[in-house]
């Protein structure tokens, strides 16, 4: 269903900027006292991607949901989308990784991967750059939200090393099939996250539940996660888990 043309823009802005006042709210970071085992985690990263038109410093307090010792060594990223033209949006300048020609967001929508394979360049030196300063690719995750979460997966997909995981939040696949010609067998082996709500009118539900078959077809393990009557935000029970996904895949330095 469509937008009325001239709400249209300010709702997409009204939805992302909800979503980052939320979680200010909602989350109250927790230090834990219990150090046990913590030292024997090695040295992680978790990059996170925000959604159109918001930006990284916004969403820097979902990491006060990450509470357990084993992220004691655990360094995050927040970077922020440039700001530029968005189809969607009329042309309108605003944060954005990629393009994104249409909302809502559909299985069968326009995808734009000339202008995604440059934002995943960007992801990749992101991700080498840890790697080089001595993090396992195997302790390294990229999560991200909605446009972010459609970064995510093409990033994980195309990195040709395998690395702890990719989280992909309201977010959908914004390639073709062709693109996995690109795909090393490393990557293959890569899992997914993918969590969706049910009630989502911004990316539509649909478009997430393509993901996973997508992904078995390609010959990677996606566990899809629906929540019913979440619209296009994230809320504190996928958080949580995400946490304690993570946590069973951290390597330790042994």
């Amino acid at each position: 269903m469509k937008l009325v043309p001239l709400l249209k823009p300010f709702l997409v802005l009204l939805i992302t900027f909800g979503f980052t006042i939320f979680f200010v709210r909602l989350i109250e970071p927790t230090n834990s006292s219990s150090p046990k085992n913590s030292e024997a985690m090695a040295r992680s990263f978790i990059l996170w991607l925000h959604g159109l038109g918001d930006s990284g410093p916004a969403n820097e307090p979902i990491k006060g949901l990450f509470t357990s010792p084993q992220f004691k060594n655990t360094k995050w990223s927040f970077p922020s989308a440039p700001s530029k033209p968005v189809t969607c949006n009329y042309g309108s300048v605003m944060p954005s990784w990629f393009d994104i020609h249409e909302l809502p967001v559909s299985d069968s929508s326009p995808k734009d991967e000339t202008d995604l394979l440059k934002a995943v360049k960007n992801v990749h030196a992101m991700i080498d750059k840890e790697i080089e300063a001595g993090t396992n690719p195997n302790n390294v995750f990229v999560c991200g939200f909605s446009q972010g979460g459609a970064l995510t997966l093409a990033s994980v997909l195309l990195y040709p090393k395998t690395l702890g995981g990719g989280a992909v939040f309201s977010g959908w696949v914004p390639f073709n099939a062709s693109i996995l010609e690109q795909q090393t067998p490393e990557a293959k082996k890569t899992p997914i996250l993918w969590s969706h709500g049910m009630a989502d009118k911004t990316v539509l539900f649909e478009a997430g539940q393509a993901g996973p078959p997508f992904l078995e077809r390609a010959g990677m393990t996606c566990e899809f996660k629906a929540y019913p009557r979440l619209a296009h935000s994230i809320n504190n029970e996928e958080l949580k888990y995400l946490e304690s996904w993570i946590k069973t895949r951290l390597q330790s330095n042994s």
